[in-house]
């Protein structure tokens, strides 16, 4: 049964949906924070987070392991120039941190055609967050 496995659809078939994934991926660990839709920002959270867990689950591990986790990873994000990157020198950025290493801030609608815009963003590990409100 497929119930309840519509998530992050984007009205796309699934192989243009991948290409879409990868691409905004590589954008965002190359930039640290892009602008996208706001649709296609949460669906991007989940894959890229993903993609750090395994560069972060590379760290400690064996070097066949590490190689096949960082094998993943290109695979993913299809550029390895941007998986080296991130297997190298952004996995520091998050290795204080349990997940939660995208956020997503709301823009407003784009002016042409009225679609809710986001800009998503890696977050440092020194990062607190909000203070909780009283």
């Amino acid at each position: 049964m497929r119930h309840r496995k519509y998530r992050h659809r984007l009205g796309m078939k699934k192989d243009h949906r991948t290409a879409v994934m990868a691409n905004l991926a590589s954008a965002l660990l190359e930039h640290g924070r892009i602008r996208t839709t706001l649709p296609k920002a949460k669906g991007l959270r989940p894959y890229v987070e993903r993609v750090i867990s395994l560069a972060k689950r590379a760290q400690g591990d064996s070097a066949e392991r590490a190689l096949y986790l960082r094998r993943l990873a290109i695979s993913r994000l299809r550029n390895k120039a941007i998986a080296h990157h991130l297997f190298e020198e952004r996995v520091e950025q998050f290795s204080n941190r349990n997940g939660g290493y995208c956020r997503i801030y709301k823009l407003g609608h784009r002016s042409g055609d009225a679609t809710e815009m986001a800009i998503i963003e890696l977050i440092e590990s020194d990062d607190e967050g909000y203070s909780s409100s009283k």
